[in-house]
């Protein structure tokens, strides 16, 4: 076992050295680079937020100008939504998927490899301009015609709508890898009716982003071209129709909630099923509801719209959409509970994020409800009503299982657990934080207070709820600090965990801590969605048969996950770096001219052509 276990880490190990790092195509190393990228942005989105709530917390202040308050919403908003929101689901996705699955690798792991270089072209889109004082000022979804040529000469709205397709290309990348990877390389007797309700959440996000992101990058290319070779797509002059950016930018843009919210049901699903040492109570209806969300959240994109005078017919077909969704999501709220319920919880840090969840989610699910209700919107549209039912459902709904998961998943990831008193405190922090700093904004919301403005009156009366608000968003930010302070002391001097230091459910926790290069020798063989708890006292089952000597993966049938061939899997390679450094030149000098990409499409190709060369396997792997 020994000698297998050396010849399985040569095998699917990378080169040493800076070459290794370039070169890698391992999931877990490429998802940490994406979590550790979307931790940074986070961080630096946290203190613009911090600096405008402070700018905001007295009357009449003037720490900011208003052109830099338009630009740190832009910057803020702009980072959340497109480069750590959906991102790190993503990452969180790339890293568990193949361990859930039993599997050494994904589908397409140089895929991975060019979306995280791509991503990180998107993050330096937005970034780099913003220190060289060129930052795109419009919010985060810059509707013409402010961000047409005529209201916005430069580059800023260029900047923001080009930082669109980085993000997009990279997401769509990893959504392809992660739908094809859980749709055929299951593990033989994990049929699809036997997946664990966080795969289910995973494959159904990454669908939705397939099916949405592009209408996006086709819009944010509209603009560009509006701007660069001055087309008339949303120019009523040249027979365009300025809500039409709106109609494509909200199709993605509400679906967009739901990509980012049913990871974290994924999440809050496995987190929920450990902590209660019971199997998920309505296993078939959450996934069932998650389905339901996933066709709903395509047919609602117009109740970002009601103010901008569509017919009253239209606003009620979507007002009723708007509401009818709220019911699988409270079918999953109502199963989680009830799991809790029936089991026997432990009231361990990561259960105690799922409680946080379940208490502010529920909280943005009714201000959810009451902003679908086109008359009520009416009054509601554009004020800091809208600014909290945002951060209550995107913060509470996402956020905060991602806080869970982080800590649910840290000891697989590094071998070692947080500490759990710091974690609470780090979790009664930030909820109690959020919810002083958000909650206010619904009142402020109510009495008129519009959002995006940068300082107001005495005389309007909103001065003491933005400073209780402002305290709010300091004591959160205190905890943050705390949280990540934990997770940096414990990585060297946390409790060692061992491979399954929760008793988990899933496969993941079969393999070590951290996994191996290869993560496991042979494929499991799975009897349930809960594999990890049907043989607790004897041997796991596992099907032989993959090489050690050369990179395999198994692929299996779409549905019955029966055994259908050994598929070669490819190893570590230059080329997606090189791709993604030719789309990113391709991607930033076409929005200074359209040659950029007739010229820019010559490289590419021929970077493709080198990337998908065939070439023979080694005499000796063949014969493995």
């Amino acid at each position: 076992m020994s000698q297998r276990h050396e010849q399985l880490q040569a095998t699917w190990s990378d080169p040493p050295g800076i070459w290794g790092f370039l070169t890698t195509v391992n999931p877990r190393r490429i998802a940490a680079r994406y979590v550790l990228t979307a931790i940074a942005l986070l961080i630096l989105s946290g203190l613009l937020a911090l600096d405008m709530r402070v700018q905001l917390s007295q009357p009449q202040m003037h720490r900011m100008t208003a052109q830099l308050y338009n630009e740190s919403f832009a910057l803020h908003g702009s980072t959340m939504l497109f480069l750590v929101s959906v991102p790190v689901m993503e990452a969180m996705a790339m890293w568990l998927v193949p361990l859930m699955l039993g599997q050494r690798t994904m589908a397409f792991p140089r895929l991975n490899a060019f979306s995280y270089w791509l991503y990180l072209g998107g993050v330096m889109m937005l970034w780099v301009p913003h220190t060289l004082g060129v930052t795109p000022d419009l919010g985060w979804f810059e509707y013409p015609p402010l961000s047409g040529p005529s209201y916005s000469p430069g580059h800023r709205a260029d900047i923001w709508a080009q930082m669109i397709t980085f993000t997009e290309v990279a997401a769509l990348a990893v959504s392809v890898n992660v739908a094809v990877t859980i749709l055929k390389m299951r593990p033989p007797g994990m049929t699809l009716a036997k997946m664990p309700a966080f795969l289910w959440a995973m494959l159904v996000s990454a669908v939705m982003t397939i099916i949405a992101l592009p209408a996006v990058m086709l819009v944010t290319s509209m603009l560009i071209a509006d701007r660069l070779v001055s087309t008339h797509f949303f120019s009523p002059a040249g027979g365009g129709d300025v809500l039409l950016f709106q109609h494509l930018f909200w199709f993605f843009g509400h679906p967009e909630v739901y990509i980012i919210f049913l990871p974290g049901v994924g999440f809050v699903s496995a987190i929920v099923e450990t902590f209660s040492r019971r199997r998920l109570f309505g296993h078939v209806p959450v996934v069932l509801s998650m389905l339901a969300i996933a066709i709903l959240a395509f047919g609602l994109w117009v109740h970002h719209m009601f103010a901008v005078g569509l017919p009253k017919v239209g606003n009620a077909l979507y007002t009723a959409a708007s509401m009818a969704i709220a019911l699988p999501a409270g079918i999953q709220i109502f199963c989680f509970i009830a799991t809790i319920a029936l089991g026997k919880p432990s009231y361990r840090t990561p259960l105690l994020w799922i409680i946080a969840f379940i208490l502010t989610f529920v909280i943005g699910g009714l201000s959810g409800i009451m902003t679908a209700s086109a008359p009520l919107d009416l009054q509601l549209t554009d004020t800091y009503f809208v600014v909290a039912h945002l951060h209550y459902v995107l913060i509470g709904g996402a956020m905060f299982p991602l806080f869970g998961a982080f800590t649910y998943w840290y000891p697989k990831a590094t071998g070692r657990l947080m500490s759990d008193g710091w974690g609470i405190v780090s979790c009664a922090l930030i909820v109690g934080g959020f919810n002083i700093a958000f909650f206010p904004m619904h009142i402020l919301g109510l009495m008129g207070m519009p959002r995006r403005i940068y300082t107001y009156g005495p005389e309007m009366g909103w001065g003491d709820l933005n400073l209780v608000a402002t305290g709010g968003t300091v004591i959160a930010s205190v905890g943050a600090s705390i949280f990540v302070a934990n997770a940096l002391i414990s990585y060297w001097r946390g409790k060692r965990s061992g491979a399954d230091p929760w008793s988990g459910s899933t496969l993941e926790w079969a393999t070590r801590s951290p996994p191996s290069n290869y993560a496991f020798a042979d494929v499991p063989v799975v009897q349930s969605a809960a594999p990890m708890w049907d043989n607790p006292l004897g041997p796991f089952p596992v099907m032989r048969g993959l090489s050690s000597r050369c990179r395999e993966a198994l692929v299996t049938s779409l549905v019955d996950a029966n055994p259908q061939c050994r598929q070669p899997s490819p190893g570590p390679s230059i080329w997606p770096l090189v791709a993604a450094l030719v789309t990113s030149a391709l991607f930033v000098g076409s929005i200074y001219t359209p040659w950029a990409l007739v010229w820019g499409a010559v490289p590419l190709a021929l970077v493709l052509t080198a990337w998908f060369w065939p070439t023979r396997p080694r005499r000796k792997e063949a014969q493995a």
